[in-house]
């Protein structure tokens, strides 16, 4: 935007006038901002067969799965493909998919956002995003055997598909406390072998002769076994 000037000799001069920025840019700058992270990937993309990988997330017959494993087969006669085993988010179920190499492949958008495990509801368990206060409920059949690691107070990896829940991660280590454990002697820790631990979550763990109640430990949420103590 320029303005007119009449200069001393007569002539016409322009002068820009640079300091003038329109207001609306700055009002759409904050609205982005503020949106949620998942408003803001809704794009799904594509990528090839060849690039399929363990942990790779896909869209197949409208539905996400995670790969859990693949293997590239180059028989001696005929095409090239990729064998896969894929579990299906939503129902649970594993089964073998096998896609020819080189085709096209939608790549499912499965966003990631970390929320606070706040605090059970009846059956429901209670996620909140300790930025927004927005509030995920999971049932107890959502959520199954993970409930045995899960402590209030705790940061889960809730996974989110076309707006909806689709699963959660636990984080890999949890500490947690023993309430019930048969009493260590003297000697034990020279002595190995392990004996059961019942955890302030309900969980049940092997842990090492030597752990007495109101100890707290370390426990590997993906085995569920005894790491450390705390």
């Amino acid at each position: 935007m320029a303005s007119l000037h009449l200069a001393s000799n007569g002539r016409l001069r322009a002068s820009a006038i640079s300091a003038w920025k329109p207001s609306h840019v700055h009002i759409r700058s904050r609205v982005l901002h503020a949106m949620p992270l998942r408003s803001r990937f809704s794009r799904i993309y594509a990528f090839s067969s060849n690039d399929i990988k363990v942990g790779s997330n896909i869209e197949v017959d409208g539905a996400p799965w995670r790969v859990l494993e693949f293997l590239h087969v180059k028989p001696g006669k005929g095409a090239a493909f990729v064998r896969t085993k894929v579990r299906n988010y939503v129902t649970g179920n594993t089964v073998e998919k096998t896609f020819r190499a080189g085709s096209t492949i939608q790549e499912a958008n499965v966003v990631k956002e970390t929320k606070q495990f706040t605090y059970k509801d009846g059956t429901q368990f209670v996620f909140m995003d300790l930025v927004t206060f927005e509030e995920c409920r999971l049932s107890e059949k959502e959520v199954g055997d993970k409930k045995k690691w899960l402590k209030e107070g705790m940061d889960c990896n809730l996974l989110f598909w076309n707006g909806r829940v689709i699963d959660f991660e636990l984080p890999i280590t949890v500490k947690l406390t023993v309430v019930d454990v048969d009493p260590g002697v003297r000697g034990d820790t020279a002595q190995g072998g392990s004996k059961p631990a019942k955890l302030d979550t309900g969980a049940v763990v092997n842990v090492p002769l030597f752990v007495s109640a109101g100890e707290e430990i370390l426990v590997d949420t993906r085995t569920g076994q005894y790491m450390s103590r705390a």
